[in-house]
This record gives C-alpha cells, structure tokens and sequence, in this order.
C-alpha cells in the first residue's frame, strides 16, 4: 500500500500528458485510496476510471447502481452524475483524464465520442489483465525515480495504461455494435469552438463567435443545435464549468479568480450556475479533488 501510495504521488508531478500513436491525453490526477468510503454525487469535465483492489461497494451512475468488489473497473464519463458508497471500505486506484483534441487524429476524436457513448460502465477484469498489471506496474516504476530512463519508462507505460482502460471499455462493452453513426462537426463549428476556447474569459456572444466567423448569428446559433443539440448559450456555459473544474483541481488560484477566468460576471453567480451544474459548490468540489496526498476519504 505505501509503495502505490509513493507512486502516486510521484505520477502526479511527472505525468500530466501522455501521447504517442497520433493520441495525445492531458491526465488531470492519478490517485491512490486505500480506504475510500462515500463521496457526494458529483460530475467530472473528464473521464475517470476507477479499479477496485480491495473491498466492495456500490457505483452509482445515471442513477444506476451496480455492485463493485475486488477486481472491478469502473468507468465515469464527462457531464455524468456519479457516486461511490461503501460502508466497508474500498481500495481504489483511479485516474482522470481527457483527449487533448488539437493533438491527436480524427479517428481518436471519434473513438472518445464513442467512449462516452458506451452503456456498460462497470466491468469484471482478472488481476493478471493487462490493464491492472500495468497499473500496478506503473506505481512501482514509480518509486524507482532514481533508475535509468526513469521519466521515458514512466511516460510509455502510462500512455499504455491509458489505451488499454479504453480498449476496456469501448471494445469489451461491443460499443462498436450499439453505437450510432456519430456526426463530425463542420469546420465551422470546430472554429468557433476553438474561438470560445481561446476567450473563455470574455463575454463571447453569440454575436461575437459570429462575427469573427463571418457568419449570421442566425446560422452560427442553429449549427449549435443541429450539431451539438445544444444552444450556444448552453455550449459556452458547459465550456465555462469544465474549465473551472479543471482549475480547482489543478491550480491554486481563489475562486474568485477562476470566476474571472472562465468569464463569469462575479462569484456569487459562479458559485451558483457551478453548483447547480456540478451539484457541488466549488470550495467543496476543490476540497475533494485536490489533496493528493489523501489516502483515506469518508464524508
């Protein structure tokens, strides 16, 4: 325990990205928690994965709940509502990641939307699976931060883990035989997405987005809907959480400086549009995701 306790902790000062093969992931955490109780519903802008060592609970996701135990893996994807429970207590390797788009190849984009697509979200694996022996194996490798080649050691067999957990489950879950045909973005709108990226701070109206597209506001705010199925205003709006979940979990910026720099007008109305998003206040949210040195977590 101690050892993959120490390999966390060293995994989350010298792995934040991998990349390789045309894919490149941002990792926003890897954790270690040998005694994980109850946490709150809670959602992530990012999709986490979670291995049961020891122990058994209950998953909750969409409001299902399934069973966990020793050597399940269980998958939370973006924007889901998701909770673990365990009177017990679990013994949980997890890590939380996301597809840095700009880096990596279509069919990769593609293969994450797929990725969230997928229904089964809890699987059984075998302890001597890929997956969990290089995730073991990685934590080792870890502490040994004094060995040869330690960082490029590091770096591959994390990616490795990282393809793996998604072979998991988009392959194991048959998500290729469920899944529908999913519709590229336009270019367009792949530039105007970039575009509230890049001025998430400003007020980007949907006057703004279209004038430095060239377009009518009327074009812009319907390619919104019939490609996303959302609003503009809601797009920007979920642009703006995730962003701020983001910097709760990896930066040490005041609340009301992330409020300023994913473009809310003042903290109170940051506070309350997070909340009512994340069903969890920021100060919370922070308090639960960035102590990564926590080992034991009960509310």
């Amino acid at each position: 325990m101690d050892k993959f306790v120490s390999g966390k902790i060293t995994l989350n000062e010298y792995i934040q990205r991998t990349e390789g093969n045309g894919v490149s992931f941002y990792i926003h955490y890897w954790g270690v928690m040998p005694q994980h109780y109850n946490n709150f519903p809670h959602k992530h802008s990012f999709f986490e994965v979670c291995y049961v060592l020891e122990g058994q609970g209950t998953y909750i996701d969409k409001g299902s709940t399934y069973h966990i135990k020793e050597n399940t893996m269980f998958l939370s994807s973006p924007d889901v509502l998701h909770q673990i429970k365990s009177d017990i207590g679990l013994f949980l390797l997890y890590v939380g990641f996301e597809l840095i788009e700009s880096d990596s190849s279509e069919k990769w984009v593609t293969l994450i939307e797929e990725a969230k697509q997928c229904s089964e979200v809890v699987i059984d694996v075998k302890a001597d699976e890929a997956a969990p022996l290089m995730w073991k194996s990685l934590l080792i490798q870890a502490t040994k931060i004094e060995s040869v080649l330690f960082e490029e050691i590091l770096s591959n067999l994390a990616h490795s883990l990282i393809l793996s957990l998604i072979q998991n489950f988009v392959v194991t879950s048959n998500c290729h035989s469920q899944k529908t045909v999913q519709k590229k973005s336009s270019l367009v709108l792949t530039l105007a997405k970039l575009y509230i990226k890049d001025n998430l701070s400003n007020s980007i109206k949907l006057t703004d987005t279209a004038t430095h597209l060239h377009l009518s506001s009327r074009h812009l705010s319907r390619l919104f809907k019939d490609e996303l199925g959302v609003s503009y205003s809601e797009y920007v709006q979920n642009v703006r959480i995730q962003r701020a979940a983001t910097l709760l979990k990896t930066t040490d910026l005041s609340i009301r400086d992330i409020a300023q720099e994913t473009g809310f007008p003042d903290v109170h109305y940051f506070t309350r549009v997070f909340t009512a998003s994340m069903h969890i206040s920021p100060g919370r949210f922070r308090a639960l995701y960035t102590k990564l040195k926590t080992v034991i977590y009960k509310d």
